[in-house]
């Protein structure tokens, strides 16, 4: 049994403009102590995917389909029954630190209280765990420096203190959105290594959103690439990465900076992401593809698999993409 099986999920948003559907028809599944890889452009759905098994969606958000943890049903279920497994189960890596941490809290206060709320733990024997977290992520001097506020950490440092927060209360699934965003190239390399470390340490499974293909190559063994909101390809890592069969991953792929390219002019993918209130009526990505025929710009094309554990969604066979 996988430890998160999402099927056929569909998130939208009722806008004055209309509804937006942020998350169409999409599917995959995580095993304990794997990595999954949500990845694409900003606005391809990628977090809205994970506020929706989080239950976190904004209040003009609605979702539908099946996500299944552990074999439980808990898309739409109660705040109540949600609670059960948010930290406990399932923890949540949110984007911007600095934004994610109360400025006018002092660190303690904000990590003893996951503690105190969900373990039902009195707020010191809370602050002597939060201390053991902030050493198990490398934070140095860490029983003088959990009594500090956020911004007076480095954005690496903050970042530390979100994955020791999620990881309090030891989850089975953590849900990473964007955890090096910002970051450096060195941090960036710390923050893999350390999740990679942890992951190690505890066994959970992780799901990690970001839209930056270095990070992915050397940390995840599956990825899943979406564009518009639907499913473009997905597969393991590294035959998807050394053979992308849809034109939206080559483009990805492409863009990536190279070593030894000085002054070399950087790909891009021509156009903009689709206006998802009035969404393409064929393939999402056929206005920005350089093989997009007359079917591509009137049918949606099915995710369709073609090889073992690998999947795309392309009216083009790979033959064609050259």
């Amino acid at each position: 049994m996988s430890l998160l099986e999402v099927k056929n999920l569909e998130v939208s948003f009722h806008t004055p403009d209309g509804n937006v559907g942020a998350v169409q028809d999409v599917s995959f599944s995580l095993e304990q102590g794997k990595t999954l890889a949500i990845v694409g452009e900003s606005g391809s759905g990628k977090s809205q995917t994970a506020f929706s098994i989080m239950g976190l969606l904004a209040k003009n958000g609605t979702s539908k389909g099946s996500v299944k943890f552990d074999g439980t049903e808990i898309l739409n279920v109660s705040e109540k029954e949600l609670n059960t497994y948010r930290a406990t189960q399932i923890g949540m890596i949110f984007q911007d630190p600095m934004t994610s941490l109360n400025p006018f809290v002092r660190v303690s206060d904000q990590m003893a209280e996951v503690l105190v709320r969900h373990k039902g733990m009195s707020k010191s024997d809370a602050i002597k765990d939060c201390i053991k977290m902030l050493d198990a992520v490398k934070i140095p001097d860490a029983k003088r420096r959990i009594r500090m506020y956020p911004h007076e950490f480095s954005g690496g440092m903050r970042q530390r203190v979100m994955i020791a927060m999620a990881l309090l209360c030891h989850p089975r699934l953590i849900i990473a959105d964007e955890p090096t965003t910002a970051l450096d190239v060195t941090v960036q390399a710390q923050i893999m290594d350390l999740m990679g470390q942890l992951q190690s340490d505890f066994g959970m499974g992780i799901i990690l959103i970001t839209h930056d293909l270095g990070v992915v190559a050397g940390s995840c063994e599956d990825t899943l690439v979406l564009y518009g909101g639907r499913v473009m390809e997905t597969g393991p890592t590294q035959q998807l990465f050394s053979e992308p069969t849809h034109p939206y991953t080559r483009g990805l792929l492409r863009a990536v900076p190279r070593l030894g390219t000085k002054h070399a002019q950087l790909a891009t993918i021509p156009g903009n992401p689709p206006n998802m209130l009035q969404p393409p009526v064929g393939c999402a990505f056929s206005p920005r593809c350089d093989f997009a025929t007359d079917r591509c710009k009137t049918f949606k094309p099915i995710l369709t698999k073609f090889a073992q554990d690998r999947s795309r969604a392309c009216h083009l066979q790979q033959e064609e993409l050259v």
